[in-house]
């Protein structure tokens, strides 16, 4: 293995992590924070689930994809389970699966190596990827239902979430 593919992977494996550790599921405590259980579990039609779901959904999603795709560990993904549950599961309860989902995670992507990135496998039994394509699968799903979950927060409190806290996004650069 050479020094530039350990150089490669370790820069890959820092990005996953702060996409899922350091965006993505401290921006789904906050939504859950600003939201009602009920509103948690609101669904506008038969045909959009809940945040509760998506929190759900994504859980299952990187169990299935990162840990036992990448990791080698049992795959026990009840997919529909995900977007049937009604609730109201509390919201602590989501928390918490996501506290276990990051652990588990990072686990996983401590762990993984140049050769893991490169060996193809098959997700679902309809996917084949390679352990690179599930890192990339799985950063790019859970932000765009990072994202789906903010848009419902946004409409339903009409707040700001300070994702960015007091920075200065307006700059260009040098």
């Amino acid at each position: 293995m050479s020094s530039d593919q350990d150089k490669l992977k370790t820069l890959l494996v820092e990005q996953v992590k702060i996409r899922l550790f350091e965006e993505g599921i401290p921006r789904i405590k906050k939504c859950l924070s600003e939201l009602s259980e009920e509103e948690v579990w609101f669904r506008p039609n038969e045909n959009v689930v809940s945040v509760g779901n998506l929190v759900l959904h994504l859980c299952g999603n990187v169990k299935q994809w990162l840990i036992a795709g990448v990791g080698g560990l049992p795959d026990k993904r009840q997919r529909e389970r995900e977007f049937s549950e009604t609730g109201p599961l509390p919201s602590q309860f989501l928390i918490e699966q996501l506290d276990d989902l990051q652990k588990d995670a990072n686990a996983v992507l401590e762990e993984v190596s140049v050769e893991n990135l490169l060996r193809p496998r098959t997700i679902q039994g309809v996917f084949h990827e390679t352990g690179l394509s599930i890192l990339v699968h799985v950063t790019e799903h859970f932000s765009y239902h990072v994202g789906q979950i903010t848009y419902f927060t946004k409409v339903r409190k009409n707040t700001d979430l300070k994702y960015y806290g007091e920075l200065d996004l307006g700059k260009t650069a040098d």
